[in-house]
C-alpha cells in the first residue's frame, strides 16, 4: 500500500504559532523557573523550538512512553521506555507533546509528575485532536486543534518515517 503526505499546517504556520506559545508561556511562568518535560521521540522537534522562544529560565528531561508501536492506532497499555533523570520536587513542570489523542497517556503522565512531588504540572502540545479523545484532558497550551487523521512530520512519525518533514502532513494511503 503506497502513502503519500498532504500538507495540512506550512512550516511557516507551525513556527508562527510555536512563537506565539513561547510568548504566552513566558508570561504566564514569569519569575519562575520552568521545567520542561519533552515526551520523546515525537516532541522533540517541537520542544527544542518551544525551548528557544521561552525568555525565562528554563530546565528540561526527556521521558519516552509509547502506546503506538508500529500502528497508526494507540494500543491503549502505555510503556515508559525512558524515565526522567532528575527529582521533580517543587518543580514547575510542563510536559511537552507533539499530539494529544485519545489523552490517556497524558492523563497517567500528569498523575506521574503529581505523585513525584512537582509544584505543578501542566501540557503543552503542538497538536490536539478532539475527536479522538477518550478520557478529560485539555491542554493548556495548544498550538493546533486538527482532525481525526493520522498527521506526520514536525517530530510526529508514522513506522519511524516523515519525523524530519518541516510541517505537519496527513497520511493518505493509495
Amino acid at each position: 500500500m503506497a502513502e503519500r503526505i498532504e500538507v495540512l499546517l506550512s512550516e511557516e504556520e507551525v513556527n508562527a504559532r510555536i512563537r506565539e506559545m513561547g510568548e504566552q508561556i513566558s508570561k504566564d511562568y514569569a519569575g519562575k523557573n520552568i521545567h520542561l518535560i519533552c515526551i520523546l521521540k515525537g516532541a522533540s522537534f517541537f520542544m527544542c523550538e518551544l525551548a528557544k522562544r521561552i525568555d525565562i529560565p528554563v530546565s528540561i528531561d526527556f521521558m519516552s512512553v509509547s502506546s503506538y508501536g508500529e500502528s497508526t492506532e494507540s494500543s491503549g497499555e502505555i510503556k515508559i521506555k525512558k524515565d526522567l533523570e532528575e527529582p521533580l520536587e517543587g518543580k514547575h513542570v510542563l510536559i511537552v507533546e507533539d499530539i494529544v489523542d485519545t489523552g490517556k497517556t497524558l492523563q497517567y503522565l500528569m498523575g506521574l509528575m503529581k505523585e513525584r512531588g512537582a509544584e505543578d504540572v501542566k501540557l503543552c502540545a503542538l497538536l490536539d485532536k478532539p475527536d479522538r479523545r477518550l478520557v478529560d484532558v485539555k491542554a493548556d497550551y495548544t498550538g493546533f486543534q486538527i482532525p481525526d487523521e493520522f498527521v506526520v512530520g514536525y517530530g510526529l512519525d508514522y513506522a519511524q518515517r516523515h519525523r524530519n518533514l518541516p510541517y505537519i502532513g496527513v497520511v493518505k494511503f493509495d
